[in-house]
């Protein structure tokens, strides 16, 4: 793996640590979702169950920890920690982008971290859209997969992030392409997601039409990469670019809307994500039609230590579960006929 690659990952993750990177002037709209108060559910806080099962694996709650890092030093501690906290609470997991694994086989370790400490949870690996366009190897990847036991591969639709990224790779042609190739010749679930612009119903009916097993919306309201790489374009002096992301920086569908557009369109199971930071966002996400729901930044700035992580999962959990009482929901199967009602911010934006 070249230099360059592993000192832009180690700058990721050094500026979501310390920058305030998330969107400005423009949220989730998850707040504009209002959920009928149940005065009489009829059960017990202690009634309610709040587990859900991923592809074949059980969730205590149908919590994700989103793909974040993989390939330099920093990434191996970041992932163990999160495998040892996902292994304690019975959550799953997502690794940072295969790219550098598949560039240096010395780099290895930072993704196989995670399976060594976890060896039953879910794990999946993540590569980019831009690496299936410009081709890739796929014995290589088979090889990769197996040697990290992955359970699914999840695609990264990025086409912003790598518009505004100093030395981005916006190369998108051929990539629903390549998906098809990829659902027929990999034994595992491919998953789709986008980091923080979200996907549209004319998007995500196209990658149900080729044979994708769920989509990750991530949405815009949380962590916004256009100000990501407009921070990172300005530390290496290319102020053309750090412009350009800031211009971009409210591009893309709120993550309500998205999750909406998508539920509603097709029928493979929808992941929110995408400004997720409680559990009453967890729920609400769920009522409006996703399946699960998956978060980055928040863990990742937990990450510091297996205590913090765990005290955070629990604070999610907590809010999470007593959202199902107040609603009177036993299961989470029960969510889909929660009623709710939309504040005219949100009915505005889906009368288009």
């Amino acid at each position: 793996m070249s230099d360059q690659i592993r000192k832009r990952k180690v700058d990721h993750l050094s500026i979501c640590l310390k920058k305030d990177v998330e969107c400005k002037n423009i949220t989730t709209g998850l707040e504009y979702v209002y959920i009928v108060h149940n005065a009489l559910p009829e059960i017990d806080l202690d009634d309610v169950n709040t587990s859900s099962d991923f592809f074949g694996f059980k969730l205590s709650f149908p919590l994700l920890f989103d793909s974040i890092t993989g390939g330099s030093k920093e990434s191996k501690q970041v992932n163990q920690t999160l495998a040892e906290v996902a292994k304690e609470k019975g959550l799953g997991m997502f690794l940072g982008s295969v790219r550098p694994a598949l560039e240096d086989p010395n780099t290895f370790d930072s993704y196989t971290i995670a399976r060594d400490t976890a060896p039953d949870i879910f794990i999946g690996l993540n590569i980019g859209a831009p690496q299936l366009s410009r081709g890739f190897d796929l014995d290589r990847l088979k090889s990769l997969l197996n040697d990290m036991k992955a359970n699914a591969l999840s695609i990264h639709l990025n086409p912003l992030q790598e518009s505004v990224q100093v030395e981005g790779e916006p190369f998108f042609r051929s990539v629903l392409e390549k998906i098809r190739f990829l659902v027929k010749n990999l034994n595992i679930p491919i998953i789709v997601k986008e980091v923080g612009c979200g996907i549209s119903r004319e998007v995500a009916t196209k990658l149900e039409l080729a044979g994708v097993s769920a989509i990750n919306v991530a949405g815009l309201g949380g962590t916004n990469w256009a100000i990501v790489e407009s921070i990172r374009s300005r530390m290496l002096g290319d102020n053309q670019k750090a412009e350009l992301g800031d211009i971009f920086s409210s591009w893309g569908i709120p993550t309500s809307i998205s999750i909406i557009e998508c539920a509603q369109n097709v029928k493979i199971p929808i992941i929110a994500s995408g400004g997720i930071r409680n559990g009453l966002d967890m729920f609400k996400s769920m009522v409006l039609g996703a399946k699960y729901c998956s978060i980055a930044l928040p863990v990742l700035r937990a990450s510091k230590s297996i205590q913090e992580l765990s005290l955070l999962v629990d604070k999610f959990l907590i809010e999470f579960k007593t959202a199902m009482f107040l609603s009177g929901c036993k299961s989470v199967n029960e969510l889909k006929s929660v009623r709710y009602y939309l504040g005219p911010q949100l009915k505005g934006l889906l009368t288009r």
